[in-house]
C-alpha cells in the first residue's frame, strides 16, 4: 500500500509551481496520480476516459493505413499511450513545454511511463506546441491530438489563445497531410463559435461529448472532443 499522500516531484516553472503527487484512494483501493500548477489541479489519473477518447476518436477519423502523430501535451501520458494502441501508428511525437513533465516519464514515475517511453515509435520533445504551430512546418503529419488548455476559452497561458482562431487553425492545418486530422480535448461543452471556426478551415468537423462516472460527485461528468479533418 502506498503512502496516503506522497509528493513525487516539485519544480518551479515559467508557468508556476508544478507538483506531481501520488495518493492512495481508499474508496477505490488504488493509487491516484495528480498534477497541480500552483493551486490549480491540472489532471488526475482518476478520470482519463476523455483523454483516451481524444486519441480513439481522432485516429478513427483518419482513413489511411499508416499514421504519423503529434500529441500536444504530455501530462500523465494517457492520450499518447492510447494513440500507440492503434496499430496503424508508425511514429508518435509528444510535445510538452515543461521539461519536468518529460522527466517524470523518463524516470518512470507514472503508470503509463514505461509503455510510452520504451515504445520505439515514441519521441518526447521539449518544445512549445503553440510556437511550432505558428511556424512554417518542417514536416507534415497525419494527426495532431491536443490536450493542453482546459478549453478554447480557458487557457493555461494567454499566449495560447491564437490557436483557437480561424487564423491559428489555418496555420495548424498546414502541418497536416491531405486527409489529416486535428482533434482537441476540452473540459467544456462543445462551443458553436469554435465549431464555426473549425468549419472555416476544415471540410469535415464534428464534436463528441464524452461521459464518465465521477465517484467524487456520485454522478456523471462530461468532457468534449472536437475532431476536424482536411
Amino acid at each position: 500500500m502506498s503512502k496516503r499522500l506522497e509528493e513525487l516531484d516539485y519544480q518551479q516553472t515559467p508557468m508556476g509551481e508544478l507538483t506531481l503527487r501520488r495518493r492512495f484512494e481508499p474508496t477505490l483501493l488504488t493509487d491516484v496520480f495528480e498534477v497541480k500548477l500552483g493551486d490549480e489541479y491540472l489532471m488526475s489519473s482518476l478520470f482519463v476516459v476523455a483523454e483516451e477518447e481524444l486519441s480513439h476518436l481522432g485516429l478513427a477519423a483518419f482513413q489511411g493505413d499508416s499514421i504519423e502523430v503529434i500529441v500536444g501535451g504530455l501530462g500523465l501520458g494517457y492520450t499518447a499511450v492510447a494513440a500507440l494502441h492503434d496499430p496503424r501508428v508508425t511514429a508518435l511525437t509528444v510535445v510538452d513545454a515543461l521539461p519536468a513533465v518529460i522527466g517524470w516519464h523518463e524516470r518512470y514515475l507514472l503508470p503509463t511511463s514505461r509503455s510510452l517511453v520504451d515504445d520505439p515509435r515514441t519521441t518526447l520533445q521539449h518544445d512549445d506546441f503553440f510556437a511550432l504551430m505558428r511556424a512554417a512546418p518542417t514536416r507534415l503529419v497525419d494527426a495532431l491530438l491536443v490536450d493542453i488548455d482546459h478549453s478554447t476559452e480557458h487557457q493555461l497561458d494567454p499566449s495560447h489563445a491564437d490557436l483557437y482562431t480561424v487564423e491559428g487553425l489555418t496555420r495548424l492545418s498546414r502541418h497536416l497531410r491531405p486527409g489529416g486530422v486535428f482533434a482537441l480535448w476540452s473540459d467544456d461543452a462543445p462551443l458553436d463559435s469554435f465549431m464555426d471556426s473549425l468549419r472555416a478551415v476544415f471540410p469535415f468537423v464534428t464534436s463528441h461529448v464524452v461521459s464518465f462516472d465521477n465517484f467524487l460527485t456520485g454522478g456523471v461528468s462530461t468532457n468534449s472532443v472536437y475532431v476536424a479533418r482536411l
